[in-house]
């Protein structure tokens, strides 16, 4: 896995992976680029979302759980001193499935959290990770 970081303006710079695929990042902090993109930070935060989702999907598809929409929202507190780090995480997972399947939504957000999120086991070695489970 690679990825390469260049230098667009200010503080901009569009990240690449090593399949191509590119994303822009930034920051709102004094010097930035207009918020042209997510921060690091943000992008962190996305990356967790975005892999236990994957997760989520296979698991619920393995379940035969039914479902047209599935959300996972995280926020995240940072320390006051520098290097600001994430002091934890609140994940929150959302689906329209049925009443009846919640514990296997419930089920499907703790096998990712506790077994197939790289992101979120990562993450979880330096801050505590919450989360929740609701129907839409």
């Amino acid at each position: 896995m690679k990825a390469t970081a260049k230098w667009v303006n200010k503080l901009a710079f569009d990240a690449t992976s090593d399949n191509h695929h590119t994303v822009r990042i930034d920051t709102t902090v004094e010097g930035g680029s207009l918020n042209s993109g997510m921060s690091p930070k943000q992008m962190v935060l996305a990356a967790a979302c975005a892999c236990s989702g994957m997760d989520v999907v296979s698991i619920l598809d393995k379940m035969r759980v039914a479902y047209t929409k599935i959300e996972i929202e995280a926020e995240a507190e940072q320390t006051e001193d520098h290097p600001k780090v994430f002091k934890y995480i609140n994940m929150k997972y959302r689906a329209d499935i049925a009443v009846e399947d919640i514990d296997k939504l419930k089920k499907a957000a703790q096998l990712s959290q506790e077994k197939y999120c790289g992101v979120s086991i990562m993450l979880q070695k330096h801050c505590a990770i919450q989360y929740t489970v609701e129907v839409l």
